[in-house]
């Protein structure tokens, strides 16, 4: 589905309402002339940008007395306001409905080729994707484990592989006030890791380490694409990342190969995926099935003043056969037809990091199929966002575009539901909210993936071959508790979210 949003109208009609019943002289008099006393600063502008965006896309907009369109009588009076909060970034937070609370994914940025980038799955990286677990014993400590490795990286040339610990970074040991600043910091590009035993969660040195350098990394997010053989059946296995729609190809190319091999059933790892492109999204649940073409996929709920413009209706996505991509300039990069496996039930690994778009796929499927997951409770994150730049129609390539800065927004801007209107905002619970089997990630033995030495892929195989949902309680997981991972470090974060383009009025 494109999205023809009435941007510029909406931006008009937020015009309109502080120059209305003015005339020339009250309205040089609302925007003045940069003046001693009153000068414009580029933080009056950046403030401007973001209420303007705020009050008309963000979800909550009705919630917050100051996005209201009656809360100025005139720019000056908005920038003066403004200029209480110390930076963009409080201004920002200012304006969000119950921070935390209601609203915990909006967000902005002060560079927004860095955004950019991550939505294409770029990111300033050394190929280690890990997860920051506190020690056993409920200490200050805190050790990594490695996921996966991302192909051709620092990562990858120096020989870590999946499974491996490390407990210091640079000789100092890593807790929870000092990851943050050691891992992710500026002066993190280059640091050395120093690999640990296991030890039940308590690591002990091993005396080794290694020395990672972060670059520019594209990163496939279709990490995995397997055939097993496996009690009669033949289950393809795919290990996805990120909903990327600059990989839309190579996804598409991986359901050809599970044709050609004729499956009979399905798994699909989301266990790492924390979301991104909506569309993406529905490109894969339309893979996975293909006998609803044209049905509803699902629902989009915005704020009152966009469905005033437009109507419910108008927000809703229908599975396809086809993928059809276009870049910014509006030419198309990708149109093929999409590799259907018309299956009725399918199988998704899940974790406490799989977000929004991941869990669009599964909530909008089992209105229709026979889904179960494996794993532990998804996060809950059933709300979308868009970019917002600082340009006249709020978008990248629109008028104006404000050179003095880099910052844009991703606010919350809508809620999703499947074609029944159900959604849950505090994730799905395997075996509670849907059927499947419950099972953490054991960070003491963790097997490779795309081979049932990886526990949670073995109950998953388990299940479909056997129907036994077995015990997989990990006396592991439930004991040390993950922290942080280096993918919500990055800027596309657990985001799901739609492109503005081809803005029209209708």
């Amino acid at each position: 589905m494109k999205y023809f949003f009435k941007t510029t109208t909406l931006v008009f009609l937020l015009t309109f309402t502080f120059y209305s019943c003015s005339s020339k002289d009250e309205v040089e008099e609302i925007i003045p002339e940069p003046e001693e006393e009153f000068v414009l600063t580029t933080e009056d502008e950046i403030n401007r940008f973001i209420w303007t965006g705020l009050n008309t896309y963000y979800l909550w907009q009705d919630n917050v007395p100051d996005l209201s369109d009656t809360k100025f009588t005139n720019y000056k009076e908005l920038y003066l306001n403004f200029r209480k909060f110390s930076n963009p970034e409080t201004t920002f937070d200012a304006l969000l409905y119950k921070k935390g609370e209601v609203d915990r994914f909006s967000w902005i940025v002060d560079n927004y080729v860095e955004l950019e980038n991550s939505f294409q799955g770029i990111s300033k990286s050394n190929g280690m994707e890990f997860g920051l677990v506190q020690n056993s014993d409920g200490s200050e400590n805190v050790f990594g484990y490695v996921r996966y490795v991302v192909a051709n990286s620092s990562a990858s040339e120096n020989g870590v592989k999946r499974g491996m610990y490390f407990n210091t970074i640079n000789g100092t040991n890593i807790t929870i006030s000092n990851y943050r600043d050691l891992l992710f910091g500026e002066n993190s590009t280059t640091y050395t890791i120093g690999l640990a035993n296991y030890n039940s969660g308590f690591p002990t040195s091993t005396g080794n380490s290694i020395t990672l350098t972060k670059t520019e990394l594209q990163e496939n997010p279709v990490a995995v694409t397997e055939t097993l053989n496996e009690g009669g059946k033949k289950i393809g296995y795919l290990m996805y990342n990120q909903f990327s729609a600059s990989f839309d190809g190579q996804l598409n190319a991986a359901f050809a190969k599970f044709k050609a091999d004729n499956i009979d059933e399905l798994i699909v790892d989301l266990r790492y995926n924390g979301g991104g492109s909506v569309r993406s999204a529905i490109y894969l649940g339309s893979m996975i099935t293909g006998q609803f073409n044209n049905q509803v996929y699902s629902r989009q709920r915005w704020n009152s003043k966009v469905i005033e413009q437009f109507g419910a209706d108008y927000f809703k996505d229908n599975f396809t056969n086809r993928i059809s991509n276009t870049d910014g300039d509006g030419n198309v990069i990708l149109d093929e037809s999409i590799n259907s496996l018309n299956l009725d039930k399918a199988y998704f690994i899940v974790s406490g990091n799989t977000a929004s778009a991941s869990e669009l796929v599964i909530n909008a499927l089992n209105a229709y199929i026979d889904v179960k997951i494996i794993g532990v409770t998804t996060v809950g994150k059933q709300v979308g966002s868009i970019t917002l730049y600082d340009s006249e129609d709020l978008q990248r390539t629109g008028k104006n575009l404000n050179a003095k800065h880099a910052y844009a927004m991703q606010p919350i801007v809508l809620e999703i539901v499947n074609k029944n209107n159900e959604n849950d905002i505090d994730g799905y619970t395997p075996g509670v909210d849907i059927p499947g089997v419950q099972i953490a990630e054991d960070y003491g033995n963790l097997g490779e993936l795309g081979k049932t030495s990886d526990p949670l892929l073995n109950a998953a195989v388990n299940l479909i071959t056997t129907g036994s949902k077995g015990n997989f309680n990990s006396k592991t997981s439930i004991h040390s508790k993950e922290i942080y991972n280096s993918s919500i470090a990055k800027p596309m974060g657990n985001n799901m979210y739609i492109e503005l383009k081809d803005l029209k009025l209708k």
